[in-house]
């Protein structure tokens, strides 16, 4: 998590020195400014600052991963890295239905975001529950 760490560092620090640049650049100082870029730049930083802390604290605490080590081996990182999931049609459903809640609050069709809001639940529902029966059953 080292490499993680760094590169969230640089981030922080790029952060740090554009936040104050973007604030006397906009002028923000004086009321014709602009609060709104320069309040997100400065949140940004603070939860770039706040991954920094977390994966350089992490990284302090763990044995070191292949990823890590300069005398690592290809053949090191070898082995089981996890679950990933096969095809899956439930995000396409529950985007569409997001869509039609979206649609219904802009047309002012309150029914339209109702049935999108229910149909959004089963496909929600759906979605959380597919690898527990079925083809991919775990």
């Amino acid at each position: 998590m080292k490499a993680e760490a760094w590169i969230f560092g640089a981030c922080t620090i790029f952060l740090v020195l554009v936040t104050p640049a973007y604030w006397l650049v906009t002028d923000a100082s004086d009321h014709g400014g602009d609060w709104t870029g320069t309040s997100a730049l400065v949140m940004t930083t603070l939860l770039t600052l706040m991954v920094t802390i977390y994966l350089g604290f992490h990284a302090k605490r763990m044995d070191p991963r292949p990823e890590d080590r300069s005398d690592a081996l290809i053949a090191d990182g070898a082995g089981e890295l996890g679950f990933f999931p096969p095809y899956s049609w439930w995000p396409m459903w529950t985007a569409l239905t997001l869509g039609v809640c979206v649609f219904g609050i802009a047309a002012g069709a309150w029914w339209l975001f109702i049935i999108g809001g229910l149909l959004g639940a089963m496909a929600l529902v759906g979605w959380i529950f597919e690898y527990y029966r079925g083809e991919h059953a775990h």
